[in-house]
């Protein structure tokens, strides 16, 4: 019942917000004894739902959404997001994170190219989340043959930091594969021991690492 109505308040602060006005509007014009002294309250609750509608959004509901695995609940509250840049930056970074995870599952990379720049403008609540957008970036630019962006993106994440093993290993394969497209070997071995060092526990992580032992076998040196 009260995850039902904590839905309903988020989902309608901004009409909440305009219904409490003119409760505090009516209180004060026909109350002629202390009306507008009663009128402060349901302005005040006013004021804070319509900054929380664009300062904060329905980001509280998405998390909860994405958690329980209801992806089309997610990105419906993501698109009813009319007014982005009106959202407290840290906000704002999350919500641009979140789309872009959302564009890249859609196989849309160039919007989540442009979401995760947005993201990284907006400035990152923490160095973590600034490697992992970096991460993405890279794959992104590697998937479209930037070779040269993608290298550039994955060092940066590397060098920023990665929240967990997994990511790191991906990084890392990444950055591999670049070299040996290049022909730079011994970069390519550097990263793919790296890359086997952080004992990855993804299953198509894990994969990846075990095909790519067997290529790196056969280069010499």
């Amino acid at each position: 019942m009260k995850s039902i109505l904590r839905r309903f308040i988020v989902a309608n602060r901004l009409w909440l917000g305009i219904a409490l006005i003119a409760l505090g509007l009516w209180l004060g014009f026909t109350n002629t004894a202390g009306g507008w002294w009663l009128a402060w309250l349901p302005f005040l609750i006013a004021i804070i739902m319509v900054a929380a509608h664009f300062m904060i959004g329905p980001m509280t509901l998405i998390q909860g959404y994405v958690e329980n695995g209801d992806m089309e609940g997610a990105q419906k509250l993501i698109n009813s997001v009319k007014y982005p840049n009106l959202l407290y930056k840290p906000v704002r970074s999350s919500f641009y994170m979140l789309k872009a995870n959302f564009s890249t599952m859609g196989e849309d990379l160039d919007q989540a190219e442009s979401d995760l720049k947005k993201g990284l403008e907006a400035g990152m609540p923490e160095k973590e989340y600034e490697g992992t957008a970096y991460l993405q970036l890279g794959s992104i630019a590697y998937k479209k043959g930037n070779k040269k962006e993608a290298l550039e993106n994955l060092r940066k994440a590397i060098k920023i930091g990665l929240p967990d093993e997994d990511s790191k290993a991906t990084a890392f394969l990444q950055l591999s594969s670049i070299c040996i497209e290049r022909r730079d070997f011994k970069s390519a071995k550097l990263y793919f021991n790296k890359a086997k060092s952080c004992k990855a526990t993804n299953e198509q992580i894990v994969s990846q690492v075990k095909e790519m032992a067997k290529y790196m076998a056969r280069i010499p040196g």
